[in-house]
């Protein structure tokens, strides 16, 4: 029996395919791993462009029925794909549906889990609405004994004209995590290409997405129910999923060794955690003594929420090769965080940026993200975001994202209620309004100007829906010097995460990234840190 999984994501990266390709090639080797990468990756050239797509796909597309025909051989498959690609997901679906009825096909992913309604309308006989490693486990069992698999928990099926909707079964223990195999991050697998279809996943694959960054999660989980966020559906399946679960120290840091083994030129690490820093003190403080000691190298931390922020567990961290922080920011409203149901007072983001500033000399300027383009925001909410960033401890970085909203969200009810046209709004979260707000966001991460000049340019900004001025061309140029500036921070700290493709490679293999991370000055962990640490402090 063969089976297929297709992941349609921006490049390879998505962490949650891999996690269950190894799972599904593990307890059934015959299994082959496809990638279709929608959008690409994370390019200098994307940054600047903001939004512009470098790979789509239109109904009737020959390379959609290549890669339909490619995968609608095997006895399973396995779709997986975020909201953004669920349209091009059923029309694979129904293309494969039309050339091999007799594949079975599971749609996974997050679209079936935050919008079941919608992912069981298409092609496919079935979708997972839950966590899919036990889940699959559960209806692979059956489908190779012929018994009924249409009772698998965390499954819905349409089968013989009927929607057969299943209950959710527990979320898994932080001791099934463990017994979890590594996710598949090598290996034989396959990735689309336009003139030349699938080829084997190469180097320059790995270089193009990731550099020589590593994307691995930690802890599942998130305590925080953000209006705008798809977590809310996964709270509202199971208000388990607050709390936050993980693998041990040891199992984290032998599935990044597995990783390294695989690719030599893994240099850094980057943790995708939705809350990573809302671990307790004394479990950061084991993973950081185990880390130094058997990894050695840097690692991020991209889910930072900042009520969490506490200068303990940045010392302990920074001590073991912490090199960045992406924390959320959002609003700096009260009014629009509280819309948000955001539980972070204004106060304790500045506080929070305070504290991460004081590890700049060991850190890449922090990366803050920020909401824009919200059309329920007044004059003065978009003025307090830019007062909160002015005042913000530099340096930084800004994440500017234009709001999108995702189906069967509380958000998505909240903009009904309030009488907003989503279709209006709903592009791509980097499609910015080349509005003056958003340049001054841009400008003030390059400098804080006096603070007479600022209010003058302050008289300029407009809220959302108020008739303004457009200044695409002035939006544009401001991105070069930051794009400069990014680099050059990255480079100082010999950190190729963010600067994909060959040239971190090179500079890997001529030792000169080595070189430059010696440069750096070593962080220190005080005595009185370890022992308020290791004493669960």
């Amino acid at each position: 029996m063969k089976i297929a999984m297709l992941s349609l994501e921006d490049g390879i990266t998505a962490t949650g395919f891999r996690k269950m390709a190894g799972f599904v090639e593990h307890i059934h080797p015959e299994t082959s791993v496809y990638y279709v990468g929608t959008n690409a990756f994370w390019s200098i050239r994307r940054a600047f462009l903001r939004g512009k797509s470098t790979c789509t796909f239109a109904e009737g597309d020959q390379a959609i029925d290549y890669i339909a025909h490619t995968v609608a051989d095997a006895d399973i498959l396995g779709l997986s794909s975020m909201t953004g690609y669920s349209s091009l997901t059923k029309t694979i679906a129904r293309r494969v549906r039309e050339i091999n009825p007799r594949t079975y096909q599971i749609w996974g992913g997050i679209h079936p889990i935050i919008y079941p309604e919608d992912a069981i309308r298409s092609s496919v006989d079935a979708i997972c609405t839950g966590e899919g490693e036990f889940a699959f486990a559960e209806f692979l069992e059956h489908y190779r004994n012929g018994t009924d698999y249409t009772k698998t928990t965390n499954c819905w099926f349409n089968h013989k004209g009927d929607v057969i909707r299943n209950p959710f079964r527990q979320l898994m223990t932080s001791a099934e995590l463990e017994s979890m195999p590594y996710p598949k991050y090598g290996g034989e697998e396959w990735i689309f290409r336009h003139e030349r279809g699938f080829t084997p996943v190469a180097r320059a694959d790995y270089l193009a997405n990731n550099g020589l960054a590593y994307p691995a999660v930690w802890s599942i989980g998130c305590p925080l129910h953000c209006t705008f966020c798809g977590n809310t559906v996964f709270i509202a399946n199971d208000p388990n999923y607050r709390k936050i679960r993980h693998s041990s120290p040891s199992y984290i840091i032998g599935e990044v060794k597995q990783a390294m083994r695989v690719h030599p030129h893994l240099t850094c690490v980057q943790f995708f955690d939705d809350s990573f820093l809302a671990l307790p003190l004394k479990e950061l403080t084991e993973f950081s003594v185990t880390w130094r000691e058997q990894i050695g190298i840097p690692f991020s931390v991209y889910g930072v929420i900042p009520t969490y922020v506490n200068r303990d567990k940045l010392e302990v961290l920074t001590w073991a090769g912490l090199n960045r922080i992406r924390m959320g920011i959002q609003s700096g409203s009260e009014r629009i965080l509280k819309f948000y149901r955001r539980p972070t007072p204004v106060p304790r983001v500045e506080q929070a940026a305070s504290i991460i500033s004081e590890f700049k000399a060991h850190h890449i300027n922090p990366a803050y993200d920020i909401i824009v383009d919200n059309p329920i925001e007044t004059r003065q909410d978009v003025l307090d975001t830019l007062e909160l960033v002015y005042r913000l401890a530099r340096p930084f970085n800004l994440n500017i994202f234009s709001l999108r909203v995702i189906p069967n969200t509380v958000l998505e009810k909240q903009m009904h209620e309030e009488g907003i046209d989503l279709e209006q709004i709903n592009a791509s979260y980097h499609s910015l309004r080349p509005t003056w707000a958003n340049f001054l966001l841009y400008l003030l991460m390059l400098w804080r100007p006096p603070r007479r000049p600022f209010n003058r340019l302050l008289t300029r900004v407009r809220a959302y829906s108020e008739p303004q001025a457009s200044y695409p061309i002035l939006l544009h140029l401001i991105r070069i010097p930051w794009l400069i500036q990014q680099g050059l921070r990255h480079l100082r700290f010999g950190e190729f995460s963010m600067i994909t493709g060959y040239t971190g490679y090179a500079l890997w293999k001529l030792g000169i990234v080595s070189m430059l991370r010696k440069r750096r000055p070593e962080p220190e962990l005080t005595a009185a840190t370890l022992a308020t640490a290791n004493a669960g402090g």
